[in-house]
């Protein structure tokens, strides 16, 4: 019996590893963007992790984490409950076809427990899918910012949404995409006076950022072909396209441990940004592969011995 207890124990670990690395594999790859300069109306697929939100229309974005939840803000749910909200996958357009797309409703909404309105701190929030979706070319997960990422002032990132084109405008009808460069924290702060802290990521450049309809979005960073997720849409000037106010986000690398206790299993894959290159968990899953085998024969020391 100790024999048996000792493989089931080592069968699970080995598991556990192996839906990790699945996750690692698929998270953060974009078949069909082939965009090298941005601010247009995007192509479909090119972002297959953007969801539309909506309630009787659009009314915020987010990020498909794996086949069961979207990473979103928390400021976008504090006029919807779960019955109130449909998320749109693989959508391009929001009043044409979208043959590649498709629907779920919500099963929960679990928003940050520090969250602070209006501050705005800890803006984050998870919401569960009523039932999994299907991976295809137009509809894959975001790889997320691990704990420890670095993205350095200038780092090129990209942000994504069906937000409005000018301050007061309508919201855009095709998804679109921005490349605007990582600002520095303290010079984020200083363009703001003060309330940018540590939870926070900003970039922005000459009137280029996110706008109202784009909150809960991503903004991501490409290293090679994987693309990580940095921050998540909150906030910025009330007039979107002043050059002297970068946008703001929740800075993803700072809730891993947050996620991972939410979502319990079939984690998201995390990777360490540090424009230097990057490393995922795969570091960490190479350890627990050596203490997998380390465990083994362990365990067959305690069976022969007893």
């Amino acid at each position: 019996m100790k024999f048996n207890t000792a493989l089931s124990v080592a069968g699970a670990i080995l598991l556990n590893i192996s839906g990790s690395l699945c996750q690692l594999d698929v998270c953060g790859q974009a078949p069909l963007n082939n965009k090298i300069v941005g601010g247009e109306d995007v192509t479909a697929g090119s972002w297959p992790w953007q969801v539309s939100i909506q309630s009787g229309g659009h009314f915020c974005g987010g990020s498909l984490i794996n086949k069961d939840w979207v990473l979103s803000a928390a400021h976008c749910f504090q006029d919807f409950g779960v019955s109130d909200i449909v998320m749109y996958f693989g959508r391009q357009s929001q009043s044409g076809s979208n043959p590649d797309e498709t629907y779920r409703t919500a099963s929960q909404i679990i928003i940050h427990p520090n969250y602070n309105n209006p501050e705005l701190d800890n803006d984050i929030a998870l919401v569960q899918l009523s039932s999994s979706v299907m991976f295809t070319d137009y509809i894959r997960p975001v790889c997320l910012a691990a704990a420890g990422s670095k993205f350095a002032g200038g780092t090129e990132s990209w942000v994504t949404g069906w937000g409005t084109l000018q301050p007061g405008g309508q919201p855009a009808d095709i998804l679109q995409e921005v490349m605007i460069p990582i600002v520095s924290n303290g010079d984020c702060n200083n363009a703001y006076g003060a309330g940018i802290t540590s939870n926070m990521i900003c970039a922005g450049k000459g009137g280029k950022s996110s706008c109202q309809g784009d909150s809960g979005g991503p903004v991501v960073s490409r290293n090679s072909s994987v693309w990580i997720q940095s921050g998540i849409v909150s906030f910025g000037a009330k007039q979107c396209d002043d050059p002297k106010y970068p946008s703001v986000f929740a800075r993803v690398s700072q809730y891993q441990d947050w996620i991972t206790s939410n979502i319990g299993s079939n984690l998201p894959g995390f990777v360490e940004f540090n424009n230097n290159g990057f490393r995922s968990s795969l570091n960490l899953l190479l350890f627990s592969i050596s203490l997998t085998f380390s465990i083994i024969p362990f365990t067959f020391s305690l069976y022969l011995s007893s």
